[in-house]
């Protein structure tokens, strides 16, 4: 049977166009897949954003100066991952809260509030902002986003009354006392026992600023100790005005809060100092890796390293150095403890049995000046 013409030209030009298709296929070289995009990087996390507020300046010596030289320390512990600021000279009050508010606004989510009186503006808007972490220094009141942290400067108070007791010449000391809450009147009581280890006939005087910050009030608190007769003076506020002013009266003072040797002149015979960034570097790395939790309260003293007594002057003498240096180490070990009964006030009565350890609920309200104290205890404002 004959084949179509047509069909004999379709089919020798198909298995031409077969061959063709074949001999290039044959000669051709893959061409290799295009490369894939690389991955994103991943977004960096935000830091975390910190705030403290002081009650004073941050000057370069003083209560809100060791506070801000914590901050600069978490800054330095952790980089990029945290991103701190700071509200200086804030008013305790209405003011307090004001500040917490705007730094919330501002989106910080860590706030760290430095002092006494900032308690009650901290439990308030810590209830409005469950989210944010709040930190408040030497108070008492705690929430679930609320903590509690504190110094035990009784401790090194009690180190330098020790080196006041062997250094007075008349006897009597000086204490320029801030306000008159438990804080303070632990610290004059345990600068007061501390000096009547060494000498039971001390006396301590004390006059009151109503101010953690205020130099002139300082200024002139000091020297009315020291027109009363006192030589060797330790104080509770914030700057360095009571050292200053006992240099130039010729006698013998400690510095307070961070290390005030520069200032003291040959007044300086040490300084009763805390070191907050051991804690600040806690509760921001807790915060950091998720492990922050509210309701609790720290205090931290000479075994941890926050509280010391520094910069011993040449003055001292040998002996009374190491006696100081051996009741540190009993205070690290635990065989020792500032008030440990009997411990008795200026009426004679007993406030704490012998041989008793007060705990921290004793220590927090205390309310009283132990025998020997010399001054009244003004309402507290």
């Amino acid at each position: 049977m004959s084949t179509d013409p047509r069909k004999r030209t379709f089919l020798r030009f198909a298995a031409g166009a077969l061959g063709a298709a074949t001999l290039a296929a044959c000669g051709r070289k893959d061409e290799p897949a295009p490369a894939a995009a690389p991955a994103a990087a991943a977004p960096a996390a935000e830091p975390l954003k910190a705030a403290w507020i002081y009650v004073g300046p941050v000057g370069n010596a003083g209560w809100s100066y060791a506070h801000d030289q914590g901050r600069k320390a978490v800054e330095a512990a952790f980089g990029d991952k945290v991103k701190t600021t700071f509200v200086e000279s804030v008013p305790e009050g209405a003011d307090t809260e004001r500040v917490l508010r705007d730094l919330i606004a501002q989106g910080h989510t860590m706030i760290f509030g430095t002092s006494f009186g900032f308690m009650e503006a901290m439990v308030k808007v810590a209830q409005d902002f469950p989210n944010v972490r709040f930190e408040h220094a030497t108070g008492y009141k705690t929430a679930p986003n609320l903590n509690v942290y504190d110094s035990r400067f009784y401790q090194d108070t009690y180190l330098a009354g020790l080196i006041a007791g062997h250094m007075t010449k008349s006897g009597t000391l000086g204490y320029v006392g801030s306000v008159p809450i438990p804080e303070v009147l632990r610290n004059i009581n345990a600068y007061t026992l501390g000096a009547q280890s060494v000498r039971p006939d001390i006396r301590t005087r004390v006059v009151w600023t109503h101010s953690w910050y205020d130099p002139p009030k300082e200024t002139e608190a000091a020297q009315a100790l020291l027109n009363a007769g006192a030589d060797v003076l330790l104080q509770n506020t914030d700057s360095p005005a009571v050292i200053q002013a006992v240099d130039k009266a010729g006698k013998l003072a400690f510095g307070w809060d961070s290390d005030m040797s520069e200032f003291g002149g040959n007044a300086h015979l040490g300084s009763c100092i805390a070191d907050w960034s051991h804690y600040y570097k806690k509760a921001v790395q807790a915060a950091l890796d998720g492990s922050w939790k509210g309701g609790q309260v720290t205090r931290w003293g000479v075994p941890e390293g926050q509280n010391d007594l520094i910069k011993l002057s040449e003055k001292i003498p040998a002996e009374v150095r190491a006696q100081v240096e051996a009741i540190k180490a009993k205070m690290k070990d635990g065989s020792f403890d500032v008030f440990t009964g009997p411990v008795v006030d200026v009426a004679g009565t007993e406030r704490l049995a012998a041989g008793t350890r007060a705990d921290d609920a004793w220590m927090g309200g205390i309310d009283f000046f132990v025998k020997g104290v010399e001054g009244q205890i003004p309402a507290s404002k």
